[in-house]
């Protein structure tokens, strides 16, 4: 196949991981079409052309509308602030690229429809940033949960908590506003625990959800001033899965001590399998054996057992870390594009992670129970 030209549009956090996952993916895998960084856009140019430098971009523009104008480029990267992604994106497929988005897709669920909508029209592949269900631990943990290791699965629990919001002074920033961040907790952290929770356990059928703004003003940097928080900074919730089984979910934003913590469990009728982001690479797995002597949790730790484990390192234990899934996530979709398969999630997966995360927001408003296939 050709080679590809990437275009990136931002350069903030996700931006360099976009880049660097790009610039890494054929030295890891090998396998892949030749990959050329062709433009960076940012604001102003001179951020631009720094950043180009930088991330070893051959352009530079101010004017996102200048990748889709640009036939050296095959694939946009979207890592922009989220009120942008939907007018992006639909501009990008309409052009006849190839879309690399981050979540969440949109700042409404009528938004991410669109998108997925002008996807399907395209013909173009996409994939949504959820590099979470790329870890090959958790790969290992949904083939334990699909070939019975801890029997018919029960009951889930789930938790994505930091603290980046727990300090009452912390500035006000877009993410505080629907109109520039849409949802707070939900939309920022626990789109990533759906991402996983439905790997595991299946589609979510109904919620029953209650939110909090904690902090509900914060201060304007540099000023005396302070601003409404207008989205949560906590949201809990009931969930009950389409083959009838329950769970627990919970995000928040302001919960002091946690940096990264994505922590789940899966219940068994003969085991258990719990995992901590904290510790990406450690899997816990209960299994009931019936020998009281030898009873307890065992630890796996990744390793070339775990594909693709040893594509980044031969021996076991040594630890990948975030970027490197975010390279595994760029492989899956440059695999996808080679050979006109489905990147996960592209848009139509990662839209129904988009319809839970707004079903417990719906829920919430309405103190009532929300059936998740319900649109608006």
């Amino acid at each position: 196949m050709k080679s590809l030209g990437i275009g990136l549009i931002g350069t903030g956090f996700m931006g360099k991981v976009h880049a660097l996952a790009y610039r890494s993916v054929n030295a890891v895998f090998g396998d892949v079409p030749d990959i050329r960084l062709e433009v960076l856009c940012d604001t102003p140019i001179d951020k631009a052309q720094a950043m180009a430098r930088q991330f070893g971009f051959y352009q530079a523009t101010a004017n996102w509308r200048d990748l889709l104008n640009d036939s050296a480029v095959d694939i946009v990267c979207i890592t922009t602030p989220n009120k942008m992604h939907a007018e992006m994106a639909i501009a990008a497929l309409e052009s006849g690229k190839h879309v690399h988005c981050e979540k969440p897709m949109a700042l409404t669920l009528e938004e991410a429809m669109r998108m997925e909508a002008a996807a399907k029209a395209s013909g173009r592949k996409t994939i949504v940033g959820y590099n979470y269900v790329a870890n090959p631990i958790y790969k290992h943990a949904r083939k334990l949960v699909r070939e019975g290791a801890i029997g018919r699965p029960i009951h889930f629990r789930g938790f994505v908590d930091e603290d980046y919001q727990a300090d009452p002074e912390t500035a006000w920033t877009w993410r505080a506003i629907r109109s520039e961040a849409g949802l707070g907790a939900l939309g920022d952290l626990g789109c990533h625990l759906v991402s996983l929770m439905q790997g595991l356990m299946g589609p979510v059928a109904t919620v029953i959800a209650d939110v909090d703004t904690v902090h509900k003003t914060r201060p304007v940097e540099g000023s005396a001033e302070r601003k409404s928080v207008e989205n949560e900074d906590i949201a809990s919730a009931l969930i009950r899965f389409e083959s009838g089984t329950t769970g627990v979910f919970s995000a928040s934003r302001s919960a002091w001590g946690r940096k990264s913590r994505i922590g789940w469990e899966v219940h068994g009728t003969a085991g258990m399998i719990c995992f901590e982001q904290e510790r990406m690479n450690e899997l816990q797995v209960y299994q009931n054996t019936g020998d009281k002597s030898s009873d307890g949790f065992c630890t796996i730790l990744t390793g070339p057992s775990h594909p693709p484990y040893g594509n980044f390192c031969p021996a076991p234990g040594h630890q990948l870390g975030f970027n490197d899934l975010k390279t595994i996530e760029a492989w899956n979709f440059l695999g996808a594009i080679a050979e006109d398969g489905h990147a996960y999630p592209d848009f139509e997966a990662a839209l129904e992670f988009e319809r839970v995360i707004h079903a417990i927001d719906r829920s919430a408003a309405s103190k009532r129970l929300a059936n998740v296939g319900f649109c608006c």
